[in-house]
């Protein structure tokens, strides 16, 4: 049930452990199910109250650097808590301002749970750091070799932009929350607008845990700000050493050439577009077509299509199957209720990029839905192209976020390795084949491994799990470094930095280098994997 805006907001930003509300800049936020503005007011920051935050998480990395991973641990565990404290009123609210389902909510909110729980297991466990060991060979000749250790140790202040489309599980304690503080880095959330009651109360959450766990004062912040003006300021301040973001590819750009424009540039870990691919290949469709085309009509319109692994495009090459598969997938995907975008400005957007494509030379529509919806409801579509209008067409190859797929038509392989080597970077890339048939198309599946983050077989790339072997990036534009992840444990690697101790005493070094290894993690020492003590 839709509920109006918990009396538990206040609509002030959290600075470190106090609200604060100076500016007169205030925003709402809107339930788009009713259609209507929620009752909240929200004040948006100062660049004072953003120097404040900033300042204060500064102060507070010199003393959250040196905790041990089993406090760490205890912080984030705490926070799980105590978000599962705020019980139905975060539940309530997460809908009234997303117009999302209980369900969702409810799910959200345990995939939330579950990463900050999995980031508590891993730095309590302690051997995510690489400590890497060299002992010294004094008689080495002709000269003698020093003794070296090495470890990841935190790199500052983490901004974090929470996303539109995951109100929980990307944003406030999310997984750029989570494990920035896993890594020891104090983080300043930059609160999405159109979920800022959701924001406050899972900022409420983290505060107490921060303070039932005794946390320096600054440990986090929840800032606001419907604008650009508190985003730049944040990405700004000399005292941000890095920046998380999941959202719009013109978003994450503007970000990244901000912080790369700073007299001391910083790294910005953007997740950004994708229209995921997804490949056909000719037995699979004689086989499963028809079981195909009703998986595929449910990923495409999962959640209004709201995910940033939605399958947007789908290739294949000529023949009556693939055909049929068109013709099955059409039908399939009108007889599905629309659902409730997360914004009349999504909405607006998506029925924008929709019609952009739809007109566009030489696509044609095979299906559209037809009916009456209620406002802020998205109708799904599919439109065909040939595969050389597609490569000629730079248009068609950008993303449309919402329920909405291209399907691209191949005469021949030849054709499908072209269209697949003219895409651009994104995050999934799906083969619907046979086992007997994948050997194939190697050479394919090698393009594809070049442009994609992850290749899924005979699945969907909806639903992204959270775990050690996830990888949710990928190549440009998919995300502004390839070379890390945005989901599961290994994303903390975005937030720390190498650092060698030499020749240093063994009583003065850090726990996790000594030799007698009382933590008793996993070590690279001398090129051997061991948990022993040295």
């Amino acid at each position: 049930m839709i509920s109006t805006i918990t009396k538990r907001v206040t609509g002030k930003n959290q600075i470190g452990n106090k609200l604060s509300a100076e500016g007169n800049v205030t925003h709402k936020t809107f339930n788009p199910k009713l259609n209507i503005e929620n009752d909240s007011n929200f004040y948006e920051a100062t660049i004072e109250e953003v120097n404040e935050a900033v300042e204060l998480a500064n102060e507070a990395f010199e003393e959250y650097k040196t905790f041990s991973g089993a406090k760490k641990a205890a912080f984030l565990n705490a926070i799980a808590d105590e978000i599962m404290a705020l019980g139905d009123d975060l539940i309530q609210t997460y809908c009234s301002e997303s117009g999302l389902p209980e369900g969702r909510a409810i799910g959200e909110r345990g995939r939330t749970i579950f990463q900050l729980q999995s980031f508590a297991k891993l730095v309590e466990e302690g051997s995510w750091i690489d400590a890497t060991i060299d002992t010294a060979i004094p008689d080495r000749q002709p000269l003698p070799k020093a003794d070296i250790r090495k470890i990841n140790i935190p790199i500052g202040p983490v901004v974090v932009f929470a996303a539109s489309n995951f109100p929980l599980a990307f944003s406030t304690a999310g997984g750029d929350t989570a494990s920035a503080l896993a890594a020891g880095c104090p983080v300043i959330v930059k609160s999405h607008s159109m979920h800022s009651g959701t924001g406050e109360l899972v900022a409420s959450a983290i505060i107490k845990a921060a303070e039932k766990t005794g946390m320096p004062n600054g440990v986090f912040s929840n800032i606001t700000g419907s604008g650009r003006v508190v985003g730049i300021a944040l990405v700004e301040h000399p005292n941000v050493k890095a920046v998380g973001f999941t959202g719009s590819i013109a978003g994450g750009r503007s970000l990244f050439n901000k912080a790369a424009s700073r007299e001391t540039p910083i790294p910005v870990f953007a997740e950004m577009g994708s229209i995921n691919p997804v490949i056909t290949l000719p037995e699979a469709l004689k086989t499963r077509g028809e079981e195909l085309a009703k998986t595929y009509a449910s990923s495409i319109t999962l959640g209004t299509g709201q995910f940033c692994t939605n399958p947007g495009l789908i290739l294949g090459i000529e023949s009556d199957d693939f055909s049929k598969f068109i013709t099955n997938l059409s039908n399939e995907i009108v007889k599905i209720d629309p659902t409730c975008m997360l914004h009349p400005n999504i909405k607006e957007s998506y029925d924008a990029n929709k019609d952009n494509i739809i007109s566009q030379d030489k696509t044609h529509t095979v299906a559209n839905y037809a009916n009456d919806t209620e406002a802020n409801f998205a109708k799904q579509a599919l439109a065909v192209v040939n595969g050389s209008d597609f490569i000629e067409n730079p248009n068609l190859h950008q993303e449309v976020f919402g329920p909405f797929s291209l399907i691209v038509k191949c005469k021949d392989k030849k054709e499908l390795e072209k269209v697949v080597s003219n895409l651009e970077g994104q995050l999934t890339g799906t083969i619907l084949g046979n086992n007997s048939e994948i050997n194939e198309y190697n050479y394919l599946l090698s393009l594809l491994s070049n442009k994609v983050g992850r290749i899924i077989f005979n699945g969907v790339p909806t639903g992204v799990e959270v775990c050690s072997s996830m990888v949710h990036g990928g190549p440009y534009p998919s995300s502004t470094d390839p070379r890390f992840t945005s989901v599961g444990t290994s994303s903390i690697k975005r937030w720390v930095r190498p650092f060698s101790y030499q020749n240093w005493p063994n009583e003065l070094l850090p726990e996790e280098l000594k030799n007698e290894n009382s933590l008793g993690i996993s070590r690279l020492v001398n090129n051997k994997i061991t948990n022993e003590k040295i």
